[in-house]
């Protein structure tokens, strides 16, 4: 039931205090200058109470932003895999620094969209705007769901920008002449020329093997001997992006690169590429040296993988294989390749004419 009782402060201001009390629920109050609005909020208050659906304002009145943050970093972010903590931390420290002294409560759809344009007109492209979306809508759904502090995510109504479907980047290969020399060497042997006489002496077998596996830098760079089987090719992946494990096999020069590494491998680090702390060693420098030694413009490491998915789909592979080999759950990832698949399609097309109508189409 709902009490509503007439304040008269030393200037003469009158006030009405009203408060809703409903077996098994918290005490709700508020304070009004008309009768008529408290009649209106008490009413209304204790029908939503029992219906189930009242939300106190109030709570995301006094939280700000930046405590939802600090608290979502503290509770949720540590059981998140580390390759996704750093950059999910660092985009929640920029929404921080924009937005993080707000309420919760003025924290709506229009200023959020309002960040979006601004890290769009920064620079970011809308794919990376996405990204700081994403992490701001799951701490605000944090709130909305485990903490109650706020009554909707206003993340819901704010619009994201198109992405891209993105450019397939691959090395280029070998000119051959017909008498089968090569007449211009391509990016891939040049790139693996300059690599292979690099000073730093783990920089061609980390090319060769992403090139040759289309792993993940993650995945590669966080790999233990443990997970490798030189024996076999074997490599059990097991921090993946997707979260399941998967198994990739290395053959030809990447296994005999792998095989000769564990010969001379340390003894105080299990990872397969290590740096001087016993961490992942950072292949930054050594590789833009490479990539400019080998005069290739435009390219980044996870175009590896782009190559190596590339040269599956041009040696045959159907999509599925492709998606398979990469570690996909689904085509639509590898449906970009599709192109480069068309001529094997013409020859299983081809094939099937021929055993049905017989002779040639």
């Amino acid at each position: 039931m709902a009490a509503i009782n007439k304040y008269t402060d030393s200037k003469g201001l009158t006030s009405y205090r009203v408060r809703v009390r409903l077996k098994g629920q918290p005490v709700q109050s508020a304070t009004f200058k008309r009768l008529t609005d408290a009649k209106k909020w008490a009413q209304q208050t204790e029908a939503a109470i029992r219906e189930g659906r009242y939300f106190n304002k109030s709570v995301s009145q006094k939280r700000t932003l930046s405590e939802l943050i600090d608290r979502y970093i503290e509770r949720v972010m540590p059981q998140k895999k580390v390759s996704t903590q750093v950059p999910q931390k660092s985009q929640l420290e920029w929404w921080k620094g924009e937005i993080g002294a707000l309420s919760l409560a003025s924290v709506d759809s229009s200023r959020i969209a309002d960040c979006r344009d601004k890290l769009t007109d920064e620079g970011r492209s809308p794919a990376t705007a996405n990204r700081y979306m994403a992490v701001l809508s799951h701490c605000m759904s944090y709130a909305q769901r485990d903490l109650q502090w706020i009554e909707r995510n206003p993340c819901h109504d704010v619009r994201k920008g198109k992405e891209s479907r993105g450019v397939v980047r691959f090395l280029s290969n070998d000119e051959i002449g017909e008498d089968g020399k090569v007449l211009v060497k391509g990016e891939r042997t040049r790139l693996l020329e300059v690599c292979k006489a690099s000073t730093c002496k783990l920089l061609y077998p980390a090319v060769l093997l992403a090139m040759s596996t289309g792993m993940r830098r993650g995945e590669q760079f966080s790999l233990t001997w443990r997970q490798v089987d030189t024996h076999t090719g074997r490599i059990l992946l097991e921090d993946t992006k997707n979260g399941e494990r998967r198994v990739v096999v290395a053959t030809g020069p990447a296994l005999a690169e792998l095989k000769g590494m564990a010969k001379v491998r340390r003894i105080d680090c299990d990872l397969v590429f290590p740096g001087q702390r016993n961490t992942a060693i950072h292949l930054n420098k050594p590789w833009y040296a490479a990539l400019k030694a080998a005069e290739i413009e435009d390219f980044r490491w996870h175009d590896l993988r782009h190559s190596f998915a590339s040269e599956l789909a041009m040696s045959g592979a159907t999509l599925a294989e492709i998606a398979e080999a990469m570690g996909h759950k689904t085509l639509n990832m590898v449906k970009r390749y599709a192109h480069l698949t068309e001529g094997h399609i013409s020859s299983v097309v081809e094939r099937m004419t021929s055993r049905v109508f017989g002779g040639d189409s």
